[in-house]
């Protein structure tokens, strides 16, 4: 494991890198369908793929984007200003179960996007034209005249009118879940996230072509394009239970990357129950994500709580063969948000099944420092064990599914709640700088009478009064331990590195529960144990 000090983004900066989809309008059901006058074309996935590989070969060439000036006017409060029509919804004249609505350019979407819709293998371009939305007399965006490209797409319920995916910014793109709530993020690829010299690069989505299920999904091909790489894409997406999502990846690197992120998930983690001290918030839990999970080639299930760490963390989770990931959403619980407004409960999990074996790599988590939550400052992605070099090429197949919870829920013992406090026993003096873990977990093959022990293994510290019981009147049983932090310099240094722990509850020789991985700041441990009476 190993960590990185960055200098923190702006509020725009999290609010592009989340896909800003507090953009998104809620506007009613479409009903008539647009259509173009531009000449069909043939389309097929091979022949994109082919375009994405003689890209690759060709120098890069940022999109031209006309009309910047204009554009730069149409800041946050004139965009939201802006509706699409209601009448103009792409096949809202046909027995499609979905139809789609465009998002307008402005000062945060300046880079046009190309959108075709796709009929028997034919792929005809939607053409940008203001006269697909209400616009008011005053705002600037009615001065466009040579912009020939949207921001992006929603997809609605042809029933209901109802969002549920939508593709915006850079290659992020969200949907509504298993509860019709947005929460996190995808997207296509990400480039050198968190390395110390940086930047990181955000590949483009800039041609899309749509094609209808009949049922109730979509199919999304789209084209990537960067500086360092480009890509072709297939998405499957399927409603049901929540929200599946068949993902095709063909990429080509134009040059080298030294950090490649496939499959990357964007999240936001203010604060929870493992880090209450962190915010002043009167909620008890701010975050659409509260844990990593990840599922090893042994079939090991990995849970890492998310952190808001003091500076940038990347932290990197060998993972060969790996055979699924995910940012998971496990509190279900109102009462731990009590916020009517935003519904952190019914936020969807987001699971990567890899189709095949992606080789040696690893599951890199990346955690931003926040203040607040309109930040998404958590990243998560697998990683190839060797950086890319110019001219590599990656054909990567998995399923991106958006569930309450994960799919290997049940498997095994599965951790709940991890609780920090002051060590130590009550009515006795409390030992210095000694912190008490309380990790409360839900098992599966545990009976009253058994014994369980913990299995405790921590990069530095003391660790004592470890127990393990049922949970009086409760189906949840709980582990806890005292952690002590304190000591020598050369035990304990005072630059707040962090400290690594693994546990997982045992009978006899066998885990009866996940392996949970957690990471504690000194500096923040000494904060929480300050604001104790």
């Amino acid at each position: 494991m190993y960590s990185q000090k960055l200098l923190r983004r702006t509020v725009l900066q999290a609010a592009l890198g989340g896909g800003a989809f507090f953009l998104l309008p809620r506007i009613a059901r479409a009903a008539d369908s647009i259509a173009g006058d531009a000449e069909p074309e043939a389309f097929s996935f091979e022949g994109l793929t082919e375009r994405a590989r003689a890209l690759a070969e060709a120098a890069y060439r940022p999109p031209e984007i006309e009309e910047a000036e204009i554009l730069e006017e149409v800041d946050y409060d004139r965009h939201n200003e802006i509706r699409f029509r209601q009448d103009r919804a792409l096949w809202g004249d046909e027995p499609a179960s979905s139809q789609v609505r465009f998002f307008f350019p402005g000062r945060y979407f300046k880079q046009p996007v190309h959108i075709h819709a796709l009929k028997d293998g034919m792929a005809t371009e939607i053409p940008f034209s203001l006269d697909l939305f209400d616009i008011p007399a005053d705002n600037p965006a009615r001065r466009l005249a040579r912009t020939d490209g949207f921001a992006g797409f929603s997809v609605m319920d042809a029933e209901t009118g109802l969002d549920w995916m939508a593709f915006l910014g850079a290659s992020y793109w969200r949907t509504s879940g298993y509860s019709g709530q947005f929460g996190l993020s995808a997207r296509g690829l990400a480039i050198d996230t968190a390395i110390p010299d940086g930047p990181e690069e955000f590949p483009l989505f800039t041609h899309f072509w749509l094609e209808p299920e009949t049922d109730s999904g979509m199919t999304t091909y789209a084209l990537l394009d960067s500086p360092r790489a480009t890509g072709a894409y297939r998405i499957v997406s399927r409603r049901g239970a929540g929200i599946e999502q068949d993902v095709t990846a063909h990429i080509f690197m134009r040059e080298g990357v030294e950090r490649l992120g496939i499959a990357p998930l964007t999240s936001m983690y203010w604060f929870g129950k493992n880090s209450p001290h962190i915010a002043p918030d009167w909620r008890p839990e701010v975050h659409d994500s509260d844990g990593l999970e990840i599922l090893t080639h042994t079939g090991e299930r990995i849970w890492r709580p998310l952190n808001n760490p003091p500076h940038t963390m990347a932290n990197a989770f060998s993972a060969p063969s790996v055979k699924g990931f995910g940012l998971m959403q496990r509190e279900r619980n109102f009462e731990e948000y009590q916020d009517d407004g935003v519904f952190y409960e019914k936020r969807a999990s987001a699971w990567v099944a890899p189709k095949g074996d992606w080789g040696d790599g690893a599951v890199t988590l990346v955690e931003l420092s926040t203040d607040d939550e309109i930040h998404d400052n958590i990243v998560a992605f697998w990683q190839p064990a060797v950086p890319p070099g110019p001219g590599e090429e990656y054909r990567l197949d998995y399923r991106l599914s958006w569930l309450e919870d994960s799919p290997l829920a049940g498997s095994t013992g599965q951790f709940v709640a991890v609780r920090i406090g002051a060590g130590g026993v009550p009515g006795q003096p409390r030992p210095q700088e000694t912190v008490k873990i309380v990790c409360d977990f839900a098992p599966v093959s545990l009976e009253s009478g058994d014994k369980p022990h913990l299995d405790i293994t921590a990069s530095r510290g003391v660790v004592s009064n470890d127990a393990v019981y049922p949970v009086v009147g409760r189906p949840t049983w709980r582990a806890m331990f005292d952690l002590g932090f304190g000591g020598p310099e050369e035990l304990m240094p005072r630059d707040d590195s962090p400290i690594d722990l693994r546990v997982f509850v045992a009978r006899s020789e066998d885990a009866v529960t996940e392996t949970l991985l957690l990471q504690l700041f000194p500096a923040q441990l000494r904060a929480l144990l300050a604001s104790r009476p």
